[in-house]
């Protein structure tokens, strides 16, 4: 299984965060809140833990989104302590 992560930094607003979680982690408004603060105050968040294709597939969902916006936004693959990640960099 990959953990989608959200990772803090410079470029990305605490909005787009939010309607990132919401638009595609099905998370609610409250949880999508709470994993944007999470990700502020401590660096990372998890979004969730899917199958590999899952989470690249929703890795490109949201590199695709962000692309069509005026915010920088990164992905990358690493595998850690034999579990793998699938990295989306945020900011919140």
């Amino acid at each position: 299984m990959y953990r989608v992560l959200l990772l803090n930094d410079d470029y990305t607003t605490q909005e787009f965060v939010i309607v990132v979680l919401r638009k595609y982690f099905n998370k609610s408004v409250e949880e999508a809140t709470r994993i944007m603060l999470h990700v502020h105050n401590h660096g990372v968040g998890e979004c969730g833990v899917y199958t590999y294709e899952v989470a690249e597939t929703k890795v490109t969902q949201v590199m695709d989104f962000a692309a069509n916006t005026s915010i920088r936004f990164n992905a990358s693959w690493k595998r850690n302590r034999g579990v793998k990640n699938a990295r989306i960099l945020a900011q919140s």
